[in-house]
């Protein structure tokens, strides 16, 4: 039983010490690929958590198949990124965050709405942008459930209303 028990606990810390390594990697350690797309974090690698570490490493694998245009398109989105106000970056990051604490089945909602309004006509999505605007709290929630509760047709006919 003692056998047993000193070989978990010695295959348990051979795992933690692989692991630990595996999770922190040395700069020398990235392959080529890696050392160049994460070429401006070279001076700091080392200090960086391993958890960041993985993160960007994920993001270099990502980068590295992406398609010329797609690299462009990702470029223009961090240009556009850093343009922000700070307290606008926050704002999106506290958004995130809350968005990322929500269950799943709340989360998958919210993004088929997403693409429901980015699919809507550009005249009807200003139309019901600027309708939302003109109302108060309590209206927009009771807004928010009668819109629900309406058929396709119904939107489209209450959309175009004045």
């Amino acid at each position: 039983m003692r056998k047993r028990i000193g070989v978990v606990a010695a295959a348990g810390l051979l795992m933690a010490a692989l692991l630990g390594e595996a999770a922190a990697a040395p700069w020398e350690r990235l392959t080529p690929d890696e050392r160049q797309v994460l070429k401006p974090f070279e001076g700091r690698w080392e200090s960086l958590p391993p958890e960041r570490q993985e993160r960007l490493r994920r993001g270099a694998e990502r980068w590295r198949t992406m398609t010329p245009e797609e690299r462009e398109q990702a470029r223009e989105r961090s240009r556009k990124w850093r343009e922000l106000p700070r307290e606008e970056r926050e704002r999106i990051r506290k958004r995130f965050d809350e968005f990322s604490k929500l269950p799943p089945a709340e989360q998958e909602r919210i993004r088929q709405r997403y693409r429901w309004f980015r699919e809507l006509p550009p005249e009807e999505r200003a139309a019901l942008r600027e309708k939302w605007r003109g109302l108060g709290r309590e209206e927009r929630r009771e807004l928010r459930d009668r819109y629900r509760a309406m058929t396709p047709e119904q939107r489209k006919d209450y959309l175009k209303q004045p």
